[in-house]
């Protein structure tokens, strides 16, 4: 059977059809529509697979570990600053090692399309141990689903699959498989003394995972998912993998004249690059995202090639790859360009019409004007955007949960006022501790949640605080007189911007819940709640 698929869409089908019993993550550009795919699939709900949005990443990791504990396959999705959040639980799941095959998948972002930073998650693949596959076009990413729970569960390890934005959210049609697998029997071979990380348990795993690093590399070179081309000019090699091999055959369209290796399989395949290098009078190294393969290439090539790529500038460090780029660096004659119109009205992003986010700001604005030296700590969501015009409300954004110890530790270096915005999801995600933490000490901050009841940003996803917001608070042991809940409504402004005067006068924790749905999602679910009632008659 085929099926025109976007990339994400074609790893969430191949995870379903290799007998995936449980998806976890958290929402996160670019790795979003995996996850909603397998819970809008028949067959997904058919084989009851768990497929519910976790708080976070760390916790979708863990959860992902106990699946697998129990014998079963188990995905984790996320996007790669998600990788940081759960960071622990991912390094020691090579520790524990697998029972279930389990596939860590993880969404890279060059140019930082909806992101903090261009990390590569290849990194943490090598750091942690275990291996990484990147796909180069959507049926590859089928098939390494399949190949990489069997071989999670062979070699006892999590896999790591690594895809970047444009292999996530384009399409190819897709050949996937007739007779899906059944999932996994529940089986108690997970041995306890692999999974308890006591030092002297850990020690024995850590050898046998160090040993193991050898058998992975030599499985690298043999794998189907990696292959040298070879050609008959040797006056330069070229090394690519991922989307940077769709990015070659667009400049070489009737074959590459030089020796390719494709890498899609990790640990690196040392023996073929080392071919490479002995072979060829250069090597050029086309790799998306930071030059993870060129600076391991210097280390072992044992002969006097030249390494060109992004160290020496031939490739661009920042932001995404495209084949004008490679074509550049490979001296092919580019395509003719056409300069955008000059009737093109900038549209940079802004809050919707109508959003609770903005009467938020317009009162903090308005209130903070008589507080010439207050510090407003942004957090990532929606409301980030509060950071451009026309509000500039904000004076940070650094990671998920960051406003709220950051206002902490402000108020703690003796800031005052020091506030708070922080959305409902990313309080859920990583926001409660720190306000714990606040609580605990009794900081002088005033913390806004802004809650419109969803996961707005990343297409509006159930938040896991709904409803539930004020009870958290009061469970964390705010005081509650300093806990207050308003409707972020022009008529409203007047009694936001009172409590707002009050909170921030208090020195002390204080909590304020603005709290309206988002439009993007109430219209949504009107036009559900219209469909039904038509359909009723």
């Amino acid at each position: 059977m085929k099926k025109l698929l976007l990339g994400d869409e074609a790893i969430a089908q191949a995870a379903i059809d290799a007998g995936l019993s449980g998806v976890y993550a958290y929402p996160g550009t670019p790795s979003t529509e995996i996850t909603e795919y397998i819970q809008n699939s028949p067959a997904a709900k058919e084989r009851n697979i768990h497929r519910r949005w976790s708080v976070n990443e760390k916790t979708a990791m863990e959860e992902a570990l106990g699946m697998s504990f129990m014998g079963k396959r188990a995905l984790v999705c996320m996007k790669h600053v998600g990788l940081n959040v759960c960071a622990d639980p991912f390094v020691n799941s090579a520790m524990t090692g697998t029972n279930g095959g389990l596939i860590v998948l993880v969404a890279d972002d060059p140019s930082m399309h909806s992101s903090q930073n261009e990390q590569d998650s290849r990194f943490y693949a090598k750091f942690a141990m275990i291996p990484c596959l990147e796909p180069s076009s959507q049926q590859e990413a089928y098939d390494m689903v399949h190949f990489a729970f069997d071989y999670s569960e062979r070699m006892h390890l999590p896999v790591l699959m690594r895809v970047t934005t444009r292999m996530a959210h384009s399409r190819a049609v897709v050949e996937i498989a007739d007779n899906p697998k059944d999932q996994n029997a529940m089986n108690y071979e997970a041995k306890a003394a692999d999974w308890v990380l006591l030092p002297a348990m850990a020690r024995r795993r850590n050898d046998i995972v160090t040993a193991q690093q050898k058998d992975l590399e030599t499985d690298a070179v043999e794998s189907r998912f990696n292959s040298y081309t070879d050609a008959a000019d040797h006056s330069l090699g070229i090394i690519t993998g991922g989307i940077g091999i769709n990015y070659l055959n667009e400049c070489y369209p009737d074959g590459c004249p030089y020796p390719v290796l494709k890498i899609s399989h990790y640990p690196l395949p040392k023996d073929l690059m080392r071919r490479m290098t002995r072979e060829c009078d250069a090597v050029m190294v086309i790799e998306e995202g930071q030059p993870f393969i060129e600076d391991i290439l210097n280390g072992v090539m044992p002969g006097d090639a030249v390494i060109k790529g992004k160290f020496t500038g031939d490739l661009p460090r920042t932001g995404e790859l495209n084949p004008d780029i490679v074509k550049k660096a490979l001296g092919v004659k580019t395509g003719e360009c056409y300069a955008p119109s000059e009737n093109i009205v900038p549209r940079p992003p802004a809050l919707c019409q109508g959003c609770g986010h903005r009467d938020v700001y317009a009162a903090l604005n308005e209130v903070l004007e008589d507080y010439p030296n207050a510090r407003v700590f942004g957090d990532i969501g929606c409301y980030t955007l509060g950071a451009l015009p026309p509000y500039k409300a904000l004076n940070s954004t650094v990671d998920m949960g960051a406003s709220i110890t950051m206002a902490k530790g402000a108020s703690d270096a003796g800031q005052w006022p020091a506030v708070a915005v922080i959305g409902d999801s990313t309080f859920t995600h990583s926001g409660i501790t720190g306000l714990l933490d606040a609580i605990n000490e009794n900081a002088d901050i005033t913390v806004i949640i802004s809650d419109n009841l969803t996961t707005a940003m990343t297409g509006g996803q159930d938040s896991a605080g709904t409803n539930k917001l004020e009870a958290i608070c009061r469970g964390l042991g705010l005081d509650a007189a300093h806990l207050k809940t308003v409707v972020p409504l022009p008529k409203n402004m007047a009694e936001i911007k009172q409590i707002l005067r009050d909170e921030i006068e208090y020195h002390g924790t204080s909590v304020i819940i603005p709290c309206r749905e988002c439009m993007q999602t109430l219209q949504r679910h009107l036009r559900e709640k219209k469909k039904k009632e038509e359909q009723a008659k």
